[in-house]
Protein backbone atom coordinates (compact mmCIF):
# COMPACT_ATOMS: atom_id res chain seq x y z
CA UNK A 1 0.00 0.00 0.00
CA UNK A 2 1.33 3.72 -0.88
CA UNK A 3 1.74 6.51 1.82
CA UNK A 4 -1.07 7.92 3.57
CA UNK A 5 -2.23 11.37 1.84
CA UNK A 6 -1.28 14.47 3.24
CA UNK A 7 -3.37 16.84 5.23
CA UNK A 8 -5.55 19.23 3.24
CA UNK A 9 -5.04 22.41 2.58
CA UNK A 10 -8.20 23.62 4.94
CA UNK A 11 -6.91 21.04 7.72
CA UNK A 12 -3.44 22.96 7.33
CA UNK A 13 -4.73 26.04 7.76
CA UNK A 14 -6.94 25.10 10.89
CA UNK A 15 -3.67 23.94 12.69
CA UNK A 16 -2.32 27.14 11.80
CA UNK A 17 -5.04 29.21 13.19
CA UNK A 18 -5.22 26.58 16.33
CA UNK A 19 -1.36 27.49 16.80
CA UNK A 20 -2.30 31.37 16.84
CA UNK A 21 -5.01 31.24 18.95
CA UNK A 22 -2.32 29.34 21.47
CA UNK A 23 -0.13 31.88 21.01
CA UNK A 24 -2.39 34.54 21.82
CA UNK A 25 -3.80 33.06 25.00
CA UNK A 26 -0.34 32.36 26.08
CA UNK A 27 0.27 35.89 26.05
CA UNK A 28 -2.88 36.98 27.55
CA UNK A 29 -2.11 34.38 30.32
CA UNK A 30 1.60 36.05 30.36
CA UNK A 31 -0.20 39.40 30.64
CA UNK A 32 -2.42 38.80 33.04
CA UNK A 33 0.44 37.13 35.04
CA UNK A 34 1.86 40.15 35.37
CA UNK A 35 -0.54 42.58 36.57
CA UNK A 36 -1.68 40.18 39.47
CA UNK A 37 2.58 39.78 40.28
CA UNK A 38 4.18 43.01 39.73
CA UNK A 39 7.59 43.62 37.71
CA UNK A 40 9.11 42.51 41.32
CA UNK A 41 8.60 38.77 40.00
CA UNK A 42 7.64 39.21 36.49
CA UNK A 43 8.28 41.26 33.46
CA UNK A 44 5.48 42.02 31.12
CA UNK A 45 5.47 40.76 26.86
CA UNK A 46 6.51 43.83 25.82
CA UNK A 47 9.30 44.80 28.14
CA UNK A 48 10.79 41.06 27.51
CA UNK A 49 10.29 41.24 23.62
CA UNK A 50 12.26 44.75 23.99
CA UNK A 51 15.11 43.74 26.43
CA UNK A 52 15.68 40.68 24.21
CA UNK A 53 15.78 42.65 20.75
CA UNK A 54 18.70 44.96 23.11
CA UNK A 55 20.70 41.86 23.40
CA UNK A 56 20.33 40.82 19.89
CA UNK A 57 21.96 44.41 18.95
CA UNK A 58 24.89 43.76 21.73
CA UNK A 59 28.04 42.55 20.68
CA UNK A 60 29.21 41.13 23.60
CA UNK A 61 26.35 38.64 23.76
CA UNK A 62 26.84 37.32 20.44
CA UNK A 63 30.06 36.43 21.86
CA UNK A 64 28.29 34.70 24.50
CA UNK A 65 26.53 33.29 22.18
CA UNK A 66 29.10 31.70 20.41
CA UNK A 67 30.56 30.31 23.33
CA UNK A 68 27.37 28.31 23.90
CA UNK A 69 27.31 27.32 20.18
CA UNK A 70 30.30 25.89 20.03
CA UNK A 71 29.79 23.81 23.38
CA UNK A 72 26.72 22.73 22.33
CA UNK A 73 27.82 21.76 18.31
CA UNK A 74 30.89 19.43 19.87
CA UNK A 75 28.47 18.14 22.29
CA UNK A 76 25.47 17.34 19.20
CA UNK A 77 28.64 15.35 17.46
CA UNK A 78 29.18 13.56 20.32
CA UNK A 79 26.08 12.77 22.00
CA UNK A 80 24.12 12.38 18.38
CA UNK A 81 26.64 10.12 16.27
CA UNK A 82 27.97 8.10 19.70
CA UNK A 83 24.24 7.54 20.51
CA UNK A 84 23.20 6.48 16.95
CA UNK A 85 26.07 4.43 16.82
CA UNK A 86 25.61 2.63 20.26
CA UNK A 87 21.69 2.02 19.79
CA UNK A 88 22.75 0.88 15.75
CA UNK A 89 25.11 -2.01 17.28
CA UNK A 90 22.62 -2.81 20.02
CA UNK A 91 20.37 -3.25 17.83
CA UNK A 92 22.03 -5.41 15.49
CA UNK A 93 23.21 -7.75 18.69
CA UNK A 94 20.32 -8.58 19.85
CA UNK A 95 21.92 -10.39 23.36
CA UNK A 96 23.85 -7.42 23.71
CA UNK A 97 20.69 -5.03 23.38
CA UNK A 98 18.86 -7.54 25.78
CA UNK A 99 21.29 -6.66 28.58
CA UNK A 100 22.32 -2.91 27.90
CA UNK A 101 18.83 -2.13 28.22
CA UNK A 102 17.82 -1.91 31.34
CA UNK A 103 21.48 -0.34 31.80
CA UNK A 104 20.69 2.48 29.47
CA UNK A 105 17.35 2.94 31.11
CA UNK A 106 18.66 3.27 34.40
CA UNK A 107 21.60 5.75 33.39
CA UNK A 108 19.57 7.79 31.48
CA UNK A 109 17.05 7.91 34.38
CA UNK A 110 20.04 9.47 36.45
CA UNK A 111 19.74 12.85 37.34
CA UNK A 112 22.73 13.95 35.62
CA UNK A 113 23.50 16.83 37.50
CA UNK A 114 24.60 14.90 40.49
CA UNK A 115 27.21 13.61 37.61
CA UNK A 116 28.68 16.85 37.74
CA UNK A 117 31.25 17.36 40.24
CA UNK A 118 32.81 13.81 38.93
CA UNK A 119 32.83 15.19 35.16
CA UNK A 120 34.61 18.62 36.50
CA UNK A 121 37.13 16.54 38.22
CA UNK A 122 37.95 14.58 34.80
CA UNK A 123 37.91 17.72 32.51
CA UNK A 124 38.19 20.29 35.22
CA UNK A 125 36.71 23.99 33.79
CA UNK A 126 36.05 25.27 30.02
CA UNK A 127 34.37 24.24 27.21
CA UNK A 128 35.57 20.37 27.76
CA UNK A 129 32.99 20.14 31.05
CA UNK A 130 30.35 21.61 29.22
CA UNK A 131 30.63 19.34 26.23
CA UNK A 132 30.59 16.71 28.37
CA UNK A 133 27.71 17.27 30.29
CA UNK A 134 25.60 18.49 27.37
CA UNK A 135 26.72 15.00 25.50
CA UNK A 136 25.30 12.53 28.23
CA UNK A 137 22.14 14.23 28.38
CA UNK A 138 21.51 13.67 24.63
CA UNK A 139 23.41 10.75 24.16
CA UNK A 140 21.01 7.82 26.21
CA UNK A 141 17.94 9.26 24.29
CA UNK A 142 19.57 8.83 21.04
CA UNK A 143 20.68 5.25 21.39
CA UNK A 144 17.81 4.25 23.33
CA UNK A 145 14.95 5.48 20.29
CA UNK A 146 17.90 3.66 17.74
CA UNK A 147 18.02 0.51 19.71
CA UNK A 148 14.74 0.07 20.11
CA UNK A 149 13.74 1.03 15.86
CA UNK A 150 16.38 -1.65 15.00
CA UNK A 151 15.01 -4.32 17.18
CA UNK A 152 11.16 -3.50 15.96
CA UNK A 153 12.59 -4.40 12.33
CA UNK A 154 10.51 -7.28 11.11
CA UNK A 155 13.32 -10.37 11.28
CA UNK A 156 11.96 -11.34 7.47
CA UNK A 157 14.00 -8.68 6.77
CA UNK A 158 17.96 -9.74 8.13
CA UNK A 159 16.62 -13.21 6.91
CA UNK A 160 16.69 -11.64 3.68
CA UNK A 161 19.62 -10.02 3.63
CA UNK A 162 21.24 -12.81 5.11
CA UNK A 163 20.15 -15.25 1.91
CA UNK A 164 21.36 -12.21 -0.23
CA UNK A 165 24.80 -12.31 2.00
CA UNK A 166 24.90 -8.89 2.71
CA UNK A 167 27.71 -7.93 5.12
CA UNK A 168 27.14 -6.93 8.74
CA UNK A 169 27.60 -3.32 7.53
CA UNK A 170 25.63 -3.64 4.44
CA UNK A 171 22.48 -5.04 6.43
CA UNK A 172 22.73 -2.08 9.23
CA UNK A 173 23.21 0.85 5.41
CA UNK A 174 20.38 -0.59 3.69
CA UNK A 175 17.96 -2.65 5.89
CA UNK A 176 18.31 -1.26 9.42
CA UNK A 177 18.34 2.11 9.09
CA UNK A 178 15.87 3.11 6.76
CA UNK A 179 13.40 0.48 8.13
CA UNK A 180 14.07 2.08 12.00
CA UNK A 181 14.40 5.72 10.40
CA UNK A 182 11.18 7.19 12.61
CA UNK A 183 12.80 5.70 15.82
CA UNK A 184 16.44 7.03 14.91
CA UNK A 185 14.84 10.44 14.19
CA UNK A 186 12.71 10.66 17.34
CA UNK A 187 15.43 9.99 19.19
CA UNK A 188 17.60 12.33 17.38
CA UNK A 189 15.18 15.40 18.00
CA UNK A 190 14.77 14.26 21.81
CA UNK A 191 18.86 14.25 22.06
CA UNK A 192 19.16 17.60 20.30
CA UNK A 193 16.60 19.32 22.84
CA UNK A 194 18.73 17.04 26.11
CA UNK A 195 22.51 18.35 24.64
CA UNK A 196 20.75 21.56 24.73
CA UNK A 197 19.90 21.61 28.20
CA UNK A 198 23.02 19.50 29.52
CA UNK A 199 25.37 22.56 28.21
CA UNK A 200 23.82 25.34 29.34
CA UNK A 201 23.23 23.59 32.98
CA UNK A 202 26.78 23.16 32.11
CA UNK A 203 27.27 26.67 32.06
CA UNK A 204 25.35 27.50 35.18
CA UNK A 205 27.55 26.12 37.12
CA UNK A 206 30.63 26.08 35.89
CA UNK A 207 31.45 28.95 32.76
CA UNK A 208 32.43 32.25 32.49
CA UNK A 209 30.85 32.67 29.33
CA UNK A 210 28.09 31.53 27.69
CA UNK A 211 24.21 31.92 27.70
CA UNK A 212 23.89 30.30 30.66
CA UNK A 213 26.82 32.10 32.15
CA UNK A 214 24.66 35.84 31.68
CA UNK A 215 21.84 33.57 32.70
CA UNK A 216 22.86 32.45 36.42
CA UNK A 217 24.22 36.11 36.62
CA UNK A 218 20.87 37.36 35.99
CA UNK A 219 19.11 35.58 38.37
CA UNK A 220 21.95 36.16 40.98
CA UNK A 221 21.35 40.12 40.79
CA UNK A 222 17.13 38.98 40.76
CA UNK A 223 17.40 40.85 37.07
CA UNK A 224 13.89 40.11 35.93
CA UNK A 225 13.71 41.57 32.49
CA UNK A 226 17.14 40.18 31.72
CA UNK A 227 15.96 36.54 33.02
CA UNK A 228 12.63 36.77 31.21
CA UNK A 229 14.36 38.13 27.92
CA UNK A 230 17.64 36.00 27.81
CA UNK A 231 14.72 32.62 28.87
CA UNK A 232 12.81 34.08 26.16
CA UNK A 233 15.62 34.31 23.27
CA UNK A 234 16.28 30.01 24.79
CA UNK A 235 12.78 29.25 24.03
CA UNK A 236 12.36 30.46 20.85
CA UNK A 237 15.85 28.87 19.50
CA UNK A 238 14.83 25.64 21.28
CA UNK A 239 11.02 25.35 19.88
CA UNK A 240 11.91 26.62 16.29
CA UNK A 241 14.96 23.89 16.06
CA UNK A 242 12.22 21.37 17.67
CA UNK A 243 9.73 22.38 15.72
CA UNK A 244 11.87 21.72 12.73
CA UNK A 245 12.78 18.47 13.66
CA UNK A 246 9.01 17.51 14.30
CA UNK A 247 8.29 18.54 10.59
CA UNK A 248 11.09 16.35 9.68
CA UNK A 249 10.10 13.36 11.67
CA UNK A 250 6.32 13.75 10.47
CA UNK A 251 7.72 13.49 6.87
CA UNK A 252 9.57 10.47 7.63
CA UNK A 253 6.61 9.26 8.82
CA UNK A 254 4.29 10.09 6.11
CA UNK A 255 7.07 8.44 3.78
CA UNK A 256 7.05 4.96 5.51
CA UNK A 257 4.45 2.23 3.45
CA UNK A 258 1.17 2.28 5.66
CA UNK A 259 2.02 -1.43 6.70
CA UNK A 260 5.25 -0.36 8.74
Amino acid sequence: MGAPPAPALGQVKAQRFDYLWLALGFLALWQGLFALSGPEALASPAATLARALRYLQTPQFWVHVHSTGTAFVYACVVALLGGLALGLWLGFRRFAGEVADPILGSLYSIPKITLYPVILLIFGLGVSAKVAFGAIHGLFPVAIFAMNGVRKVAPIYLKTAHVMGLSPWATVKTVLIPAAMPEIVTGLRIGFSSTLLGTLIGELFASNAGIGFILIRAMEAHNVPDIMALTMLLFTFAATANGLLLLLERRVRHGLPSGR
